[in-house]
């Protein structure tokens, strides 16, 4: 679909709706957030078929294959088309079960947390971040 086969990066993200506008890919690439071969790529990169790029969108990381050139964006079911997502399964249930994990809350009506509460919830909130 593209002309010549050159696409830039920013304009393939966003065309394949990985990103909501063009802006906030090209802040993505700008920023470091997609790399390829693991180097960051600019925004004004050519795609080629075959490249797997690595995208990290907030907390989610994504590995998405180039399989068809796409500079114009399209609805999702189409879009799919021109790119394998090949993100570990490990990486993808990392995402999702830090969804899941359970807040530490307080019951109704204790008023606010002494001093050694809340010491103890930030101990709590240190061990868990370490161990990620």
């Amino acid at each position: 679909m593209a002309e010549d086969g050159k696409l830039r990066i920013d304009k393939y993200l966003w065309a394949i709706r990985v990103f909501k506008t063009r802006s906030l890919a090209t802040e993505a690439c700008k920023a470091g957030r997609v790399k390829l071969d693991g180097r960051s790529v600019k925004p004004s990169a050519l795609v080629k078929v075959g490249d797997a790029y690595h995208v990290q969108k907030g907390m989610e990381k994504k590995v998405l294959q180039v399989t068809g050139l796409l500079d114009k964006r399209v609805d999702a079911k189409t879009a799919v088309a021109f790119y394998t997502d090949i993100t570990p399964l490990e990486e993808t249930y990392a995402y999702t079960s830090m969804h899941r994990a359970s807040v530490p809350t307080r019951d109704r009506g204790t008023g606010r947390p002494t001093k050694k509460d809340r010491r103890e919830l930030d101990d709590l909130q240190n061990d868990w971040w370490n161990e990620s």
